[in-house]
């Protein structure tokens, strides 16, 4: 063989290696199963929760991630205790998942304790970047991403829908969660829009039932009250205690998720909770690819609910103005 037809053989052969390396390594990649972590903010009998893992588990599917073929998921429900949830934390890190879902913002902030490395995508979390999660929503930095579930501008929209549902409120309790970022700031935002409503506002902390029941049974001793519940895990997890509050001393509520509303809460308006699991898929699909979360900008709601319970209406002496009812995406019947 002359030297020049040697030179281009070994050239060649370099180059073809080069090229087959990555293929070789991808589909290495594709056939291994993989691994990953999902913690849930509520407890296993929560259906909402559910649909929620549920929802999440078939956009894994349409990614083309099969459990039992190529994809381990690893669940923990935490029924929004703060102990289970750093146990359960540290448990799906110790088993070190390629990624780790994390549906709720109480669950973020214990997992980021014990783990900077492993990607995290999570769901329904509000106000990332005051909570400290992520850098910015454009440019998370660091191993999250994912899926916020408020706008503070929503916060003023309860204020508005309490009005319209129950005219004779002057007085709202809000249950925050105060040891978040975003219930001190969906506070502040309904504090601002109350007085244009005629609402004058006061605070109930939902750290545990307690606390709850003893602060919503004070408030209620003057009339002409209502309650304001935002969003957070302490109050998704406490649902059914304060639904049960609000009918006991008949305080028209609204809620901001559509869980409340279908378990017998008044009114509730927010982000669709099932859709952000199903997008929160692709994300976990496109860390399992090659991507970083530092470079998967957080994403906004992008579908709202108003809910109706015209039983509970029904129960509490209202009558819900039909301008409302035209505009609900769901009205759970009084007779159903």
């Amino acid at each position: 063989m002359r030297r020049r037809d040697f030179i281009r053989a070994v050239v060649g052969s370099a180059v073809v290696c080069r090229l087959a390396s990555p293929l070789a390594a991808y589909a290495q990649g594709a056939d291994r199963v993989r691994r990953i972590g999902v913690l849930m903010g509520v407890g296993t009998a929560d259906q909402e929760g559910q649909a929620q893992a549920n929802a999440f588990i078939e956009g894994m599917k349409e990614h083309g991630w099969a459990v039992g073929r190529n994809l381990q998921i690893d669940i923990r429900w935490t029924g929004g205790n703060a102990d289970e949830i750093r146990k359960y934390a540290a448990e799906l890190v110790s088993l070190a998942p390629d990624a780790i879902l994390a549906s709720g913002g109480s669950v973020v902030g214990p997992l980021l304790q014990v783990t900077r490395t492993i990607p995290i995508v999570f769901t329904l979390t509000p106000d990332p970047v005051g909570a400290g999660f992520v850098e910015s929503l454009a440019k998370p930095g660091g191993n999250t991403t994912g899926f916020t579930n408020l706008e503070y501008g929503q916060s003023g929209k309860w204020v508005e829908l309490l009005k319209q549902i129950a005219p004779n409120v002057t007085r709202a309790a809000v249950l925050r969660d105060p040891v978040i970022a975003q219930g001190l700031g969906q506070f502040g935002a309904v504090q601002s829009a109350a007085p244009s409503f005629g609402l004058v506002v006061t605070p109930i902390n939902v750290r545990d039932a307690g606390e709850i029941e003893r602060g919503v049974a004070a408030f209620a001793r003057s009339g002409n009250g209502g309650l304001i519940v935002p969003g957070s895990g302490a109050a998704v997890a406490q649902r059914g205690l304060i639904i049960a509050l609000a009918a006991r001393h008949r305080l028209p509520a609204i809620y901001p998720i559509r869980a409340f509303a279908t378990d017998g809460g008044l009114i509730a308006y927010g982000p669709d909770t099932i859709d952000p699991h199903r997008r929160a898929a692709g994300y976990v699909d496109r860390v399992l690819k090659g991507e970083k979360p530092a470079d998967l900008p957080v994403q906004a709601p992008t579908k709202y609910q108003l809910v109706i319970n015209l039983k509970t209406a029904k129960t509490l002496g209202i009558t819900v103005p039909a301008s409302l009812l035209a505009i609900a995406d769901e009205v759970i019947e009084a007779g159903s």
